[in-house]
């Protein structure tokens, strides 16, 4: 039997099929070939078509099914991931009321703040663990405000994921980590945060009926089979957003793990059971997957922005060949790239440095020493020391951090890179190859008492290779100590 998994972005939707008993993967695929686009009415928005995700997923789904000759009455499971934060708003009868708000979309910035300031930092972190924010929630109350003939017409709001399994099912649900990346579940009193939809005058009948995960969350209607091309009963059994299901790929399931990306920005996942924070604006906060009451698992998110659109910046502006070429000579260049350092923080403001655009920066150029080993390897320690310098937040917010998961590519395929955060953060960092739509295919299978099982299957399918700290990090803590002054001179002015 296999099970199939989706990864609904903003950029493509991707699906999988795997082996149930395995987690082999067998196939993988995407549409479009190109981007999907984004829809703009005004600087700072960004609105996607919902209906035009499910017709990729019917198109990825037919495309896999053609491709491996796999009968779908052999797919026994199916697993959703999807990009976060989204807002879906649909009438009685399924049908969008506008485009969806996607998680790039800033336009309800304000609307979370006010809410912050007036509901105070005690309520939201008692029982958000967050603040409202740019979140669903706070989307919500934009359309109320901003376009009451759509907001006098919905029947049920959504996230990304959920309309998904509405259109392959007809059932309208939710799961909890999926209203807690909105801001709407009471950690504290384990249920919907419905004092928060009454406090922006919405309506709590709204919210879409619960449903555990990893369990039979809805099956395909006739309709949605008909549609996709699968099998009509198969069972939804997973949902998640795209950062906690990151994590579940790269078998990130139990406090103190924590799932690290590299790509355009950066991110830190870290799992921890605490129900506490003090870290209500730096970092966010949300249910992992197998969060329960009873056995809490929180997901600490943390995001640096200026990442590997840093490394881009200088491969485009140094006439470097390659990223293999430009990680060869900063191999070459001493720990600390000979005094030069760089503020790897052109890409807007910064969360973790109080909201601060404090931009890119080349500091202490020497004419007459640096090199372009010098400038890469700066750059790639300016990025890594910029992941110390949040994670630093993390670990003192009661989150332990044990061992890092992180996937085979963008910047941790850098040694440099790799090494100097496994080194100053005192722990391994295990390397992967999987993506999203893998993880959420073998998630489809998976039970809560599958989880030593599952990371079997994940480490026997796609374990690369680890970075172990250096036995000296004198250097290491030496470079990161000056950057480090620097960033606070800067931060200070």
């Amino acid at each position: 039997m296999y099970s199939i998994g989706y990864d609904i972005g903003s950029s493509s939707v991707k699906a999988a099929l795997v082996e149930v008993d395995t987690g082999k993967q067998i196939a993988v695929t995407h549409e479009p070939e190109g981007e999907m686009g984004m829809i703009s009415p005004k600087i700072s928005w960004a609105e996607q078509d919902p209906e035009v995700w499910w017709e990729l997923v019917c198109l990825v789904t037919k495309k896999l099914l053609k491709q491996t000759g796999i009968d779908s009455a052999k797919i026994s499971g199916i697993g959703i991931a999807y990009q976060m934060h989204g807002l879906v708003v649909v009438d009685r009868k399924g049908a969008p009321l506008r485009n969806a708000i996607i998680w790039c979309d800033s336009r309800a910035v304000g609307i979370g703040n006010d809410a912050f300031k007036a509901l105070g930092a005690k309520k939201c972190g008692q029982h958000l663990l967050n603040s409202p924010a740019n979140f669903t929630a706070s989307k919500l109350k934009w359309v109320r405000d901003n376009e009451p003939d759509i907001y006098d017409n919905i029947h049920k709001y959504m996230l990304p994921g959920d309309y998904i399994a509405f259109k392959f099912s007809g059932d309208i649900t939710t799961t909890i980590n999926g209203l807690s990346e909105g801001t709407l579940w009471d950690y504290k009193n384990n249920a919907p945060a419905n004092w928060l939809l009454s406090f922006y005058n919405l309506d709590t009948e709204m919210t879409p009926t619960l449903v555990d995960n990893f369990s039979t969350q809805a099956k395909l209607s006739k309709q949605g089979a008909e549609s996709s091309g699968l099998k009509y009963g198969t069972p939804i059994t997973y949902r998640a957003g795209d950062q906690p299901n990151n994590a579940l790929s790269l078998n990130v399931m139990k406090p103190g793990e924590v799932a690290a990306t590299g790509g355009t920005s950066g991110v830190v996942y870290a799992l921890t059971d605490s129900m506490q924070t003090k870290e209500l604006e730096r970092i966010n906060h949300f249910a992992h997957v197998n969060h329960t009451a009873n056995a809490p698992v929180v997901g600490k998110l943390l995001c640096i922005n200026g990442a590997g659109i840093q490394y881009r910046w200088m491969k485009n502006n140094t006439g470097a060949e390659s990223y293999m070429h430009m990680n060869q000579l900063a191999d070459a260049t001493p720990i600390g790239a000979n005094g030069l350092c760089v503020m790897p923080f052109g890409n807007g403001s910064e969360r973790m440095l109080g909201n601060k655009n404090i931009e890119a920066r080349i500091l202490n150029i020497n004419l007459n020493k640096h090199s372009q080993g010098s400038i890469y390897r700066a750059t790639l320690e300016g990025i890594a020391f910029s992941f110390i310098y949040g994670m630093k937040f993390i670990k003192s917010d009661n989150t332990p951090l044990h061992v890092i998961r992180a996937g085979n590519d963008n910047l941790f395929r850098s040694e440099v890179f790799s090494n100097t955060i496994a080194s100053l953060i005192g722990q391994e960092i295990e390397i992967y190859n999987t993506t999203g739509a893998i993880g959420a295919a073998r998630a489809a299978s998976l039970c809560h008492d599958d989880l030593v099982a599952f990371g079997e299957r994940t480490s026997n399918n796609d374990y690369v290779s680890s970075y172990a700290p250096q036995k000296n990090t004198d250097a290491y803590i030496e470079a990161y100590e000056k950057w480090q002054k620097e960033l606070n001179t800067i931060i200070n002015k």
